[in-house]
């Protein structure tokens, strides 16, 4: 049977598979909330600052804080990502899975391609939420009514921020196919993310700080172009370079969790 026909088969099992445990209604639940309460304080921060500066009038681009917000979300939706593979080592459920599909690379591609459109539309959604949040928030005279909404600015912020949360979660993919355990995956993540780049930032060397802003999390903001980080500003380094790290990170995740799947039984 050609193989396009059973990837797509395989898709809609893990499609119906996802959509029918309530985790994966909770964790996007989360990462909603996450993103509006998040932007909401960011915007309402960036604009008291700026009333504090009688900076004349300058304002807040509505979707600026929204992309400063995304570093707290992707936990969220990783989350959401670990229970896919995990669940199913889990529960044993993983040995029925292998032997409807027991091309194990076709298995991966398929918790992926599911996994992957869910995240991005739940990123521009959340995005789009929080940015309306963040419009009304700072319309009020309190904030100084210091808030702008470009429209062209507001749309390319939302889709970079879906596809690096889509990107960070068939990441976590890859990585719950190689660790199986679903509180080991998170931790590898959450390395991934946060831990490992703090401590390289706590050296205070030049190799290290490199190191680390070329990690995921700073690879995924350098994309967004966000320009509140913890490093204290901007990326300094280009759009397209944080896509391309986020990319390859992405990529070696997935290789490590193939060769798992292809070399241990279930």
């Amino acid at each position: 049977m050609n193989g396009v026909v059973l990837l797509g088969r395989a898709v809609g099992a893990e499609w119906v598979k996802l959509w029918s445990v309530r985790s994966t209604w909770w964790c996007l639940a989360g990462a909603a909330a996450l993103t509006v309460l998040g932007a909401v304080t960011v915007g309402a921060g960036e604009a008291t600052d700026l009333a504090r500066a009688a900076a004349g009038d300058a304002s807040v681009t509505a979707s600026g804080p929204v992309v400063s917000a995304a570093a707290l979300v992707p936990f969220a939706l990783a989350a959401m990502a670990t229970l896919v593979i995990t669940a199913e080592y889990a529960s044993r459920g993983i040995w029925g899975t292998l032997q409807a599909v027991p091309v194990r690379g076709r298995v991966l591609a398929a918790k992926a391609l599911v996994v992957a459109p869910v995240a991005a539309v739940a990123g521009v959604l959340s995005g789009a939420a929080a940015t309306a949040a963040v419009t009304a928030v700072l319309s009020a005279d309190v904030f100084g009514a210091r808030v702008a909404l470009p429209p062209d600015r507001i749309a390319l912020d939302l889709l970079r921020m879906g596809l690096f949360f889509a990107l960070v979660s068939v990441m976590t993919v890859g990585v719950g196919a190689a660790v199986r355990s679903a509180a080991g995956t998170l931790s590898v993540v959450f390395m991934l993310l946060m831990g490992v780049p703090m401590i390289l930032l706590m050296t205070g060397g030049s190799a290290a700080l490199a190191a680390s802003l070329r990690m995921p999390l700073f690879a995924g903001l350098a994309f967004m172009e966000s320009a509140d980080t913890v490093t204290g500003g901007p990326i300094p380094y280009p759009a397209g370079e944080g896509l391309a790290w986020l990319l390859a990170w992405t990529t070696a995740a997935l290789a490590a969790g193939h060769a798992v799947l292809r070399r241990r039984d279930a």
